[in-house]
């Protein structure tokens, strides 16, 4: 993390990316999400677009498509590119209490937020997920 001046302000940055040019047309929703202790979070889905996040409370074990899983704790900052990109886990990583985040959807034109990913899908796919842990 990094730490600048805006002003007379201390600004706290938390990360940086640099998403694809959105089209014409396209949205964007903010929402609070809370996961129950050991909640598995949605199945695999894909986004269609980019999506920011902040965890609030507790810890969320996190999957996207070629990359391995991770656990993103309070006070980090993540996002997903969206579009392509199967995301395979959204977990809350505690199982005694609620993980609590907040995220920032860009929404393509026309097209849902979510999208849930097929078996066969993800059967065809299986070579780009990132090895699993033992």
């Amino acid at each position: 993390m990094q730490t600048m001046k805006i002003g007379n302000n201390d600004v706290v940055l938390l990360g940086t990316a640099m998403p694809p040019e959105l089209p014409e047309g396209s949205h964007v929703m903010t929402a609070t999400i809370e996961l129950p202790p050991g909640d598995p979070g949605a199945p695999p889905h894909r986004h269609s677009g980019p999506v920011f996040g902040y965890m609030l409370e507790g810890e969320l074990l996190f999957e996207l498509e070629g990359e391995p899983e991770r656990v993103i704790r309070a006070g980090e900052a993540f996002w997903e590119p969206g579009g392509d990109v199967i995301h395979y886990q959204a977990a809350n990583n505690r199982p005694d209490r609620t993980s609590k985040f907040v995220v920032v959807m860009v929404c393509a034109p026309g097209k849902e937020m979510l999208t849930y990913v097929s078996p066969e899908e993800l059967e065809q796919r299986g070579h780009r997920r990132a090895p699993r842990p033992n």
